[in-house]
């Protein structure tokens, strides 16, 4: 795809909205069939209260982890759903331990390993 540009102008572009804050950041799309196999795990967590103070100490203890890929507040009958990504069941007993049952207020953790990706096709970035 062409936008009309040269290399020097699009890539001022680009720098000027990364400083205006319309680029926030960049991915890298990694094909799993390329790389190290890993294992999505996807955690309910309940807290003991849902308190603006629970919820506030849960959320600043979760950025502090980058082994947490993803977390969303949610509707329903847990409180947050969680994303982290593991080479087997022993790396997973790790972050268990260490990490999610030393988070805030936690209350219950029900966890489920991905079996695979039904849309890991729609990740493809377009060219």
């Amino acid at each position: 795809m062409e936008v009309g540009l040269s290399p020097s102008a699009c890539l001022r572009r680009i720098k000027l909205m990364e400083q205006a804050g319309v680029i926030r950041g960049y991915t890298a799309l990694v094909d799993p069939t390329q790389s190290e196999s890993t294992i999505a795990v996807i955690i309910n967590i309940t807290l003991e209260r849902q308190t603006e103070e629970y919820l506030d100490k849960f959320e600043a203890a979760v950025r502090k982890h980058p082994e947490i890929r993803e977390c969303y507040l949610m509707t329903g009958g847990s409180d947050y759903m969680l994303r982290v990504d593991v080479e087997n069941a022993g790396a997973f007993e790790r972050i268990h331990k260490e990490v999610l049952s030393t988070l805030p207020g936690v209350l219950r953790i029900h966890s489920s390993f991905s079996i695979r990706n039904v849309l890991a096709g729609r990740l493809k970035a377009k060219r």
